[in-house]
């Protein structure tokens, strides 16, 4: 079985509000998120809050779904990814997780399917989303790197993982990877108020 972790406990510093509460499509980034999770073949679908917590209502209460809390969330990314992994770890139906953030408001449901069938055929530990020449979330990973994963420090993320075993590694194109909401300027691109392209950032 493989779990989804889908990492909502930032700050959204450069924002200046919580990314997790924006509206797109009419629904939340966070509401989408969690919808492709469901709607997908993950199971258990995790989401990870910290800051703003309290500002974050999720209505949903399908059995799939659960919500646990960061309290280093402050630590940065890293400290998300194992509050999720720590959780998922205790089970041992549990064999792989793909981790996703929740502001990347073009994650499916199919794109997730295809992370777990690229898994199946290709028995690789780990399976990438391709996007700018990049290699990056959403991403699956196999039980036997959960260690490595927990090992993450400060604002390290997922990729670190994805590059130490690239080599290992396979891939799904996912051209809207790139677009992950951080400013207000990415806002008003993703709601057709502001033009040009989006740019990864690094």
């Amino acid at each position: 079985m493989t779990a989804l972790i889908v990492l909502a406990a930032g700050e959204s510093a450069r924002l200046g509000q919580p990314k997790q509460n924006l509206v797109f499509e009419d629904q939340t980034l966070l509401e989408r998120a969690i919808e492709a999770g469901l709607k997908s073949d993950c199971n258990p679908v995790i989401v990870v809050l910290g800051a703003h917590a309290d500002r974050i209502d999720i209505s949903n209460k399908n059995p799939k779904l659960k919500i646990i809390h960061n309290p280093s969330w402050k630590e940065g990314m890293s400290s998300s990814i194992r509050a999720g992994i720590n959780e998922i770890n205790e089970s041992g139906s549990v064999d792989s997780a793909v981790i996703m953030l929740c502001d990347q408001p073009f994650v499916t449901p199919e794109l997730l399917n295809k992370l777990l069938l690229k898994k199946a055929e290709t028995g690789k530990p780990v399976v990438a989303c391709s996007y700018q020449g990049i290699n990056g979330v959403p991403a699956l990973f196999e039980r036997s790197l959960f260690g490595e994963l927990s090992t993450l420090a400060g604002n390290e993320g997922a990729k670190k993982i994805i590059m130490k075993h690239k080599n290992e590694a396979a891939t799904i194109p996912f051209e809207k990877g790139s677009i992950d909401i951080d400013t207000s300027e990415d806002y008003d691109r993703l709601i057709g108020k502001r033009s040009g392209p989006f740019i990864k950032k690094p």
